[in-house]
């Protein structure tokens, strides 16, 4: 059996945390783009980023500053919070 210090189980519990906002991050992302009837390059001119960090950031694969999280959030009038999985409005 592997034997974890607690410091080491803190690191891992503060990853998986990190990894599950940045999958409920993508989800949101995409279903409000769809919800929205928006493309990727209707999305990505508007925020000026190219459509391939789009597409990163709905599946997981990179993460968006925190300014850019304020402009996604603008763009769509949300919170930040529902972006992040923290409510469901």
């Amino acid at each position: 059996m592997e034997h974890i210090v607690p410091c080491q189980a803190k690191r891992n519990i503060l990853f998986y945390n990190f990894c599950m906002i940045n999958v409920l991050f993508a989800e949101r992302l995409k279903g409000l783009r769809e919800e929205k009837c928006v493309s990727r390059e209707e999305l990505a001119s508007a925020l000026n980023v190219s459509v391939r960090l789009i597409s990163y950031w709905e599946n997981a694969k990179r993460e968006c500053t925190f300014e850019m999280l304020i402009t996604i959030a603008n763009y769509f009038a949300c919170t930040i919070d529902y972006l992040l999985g923290r409510t469901d409005y």
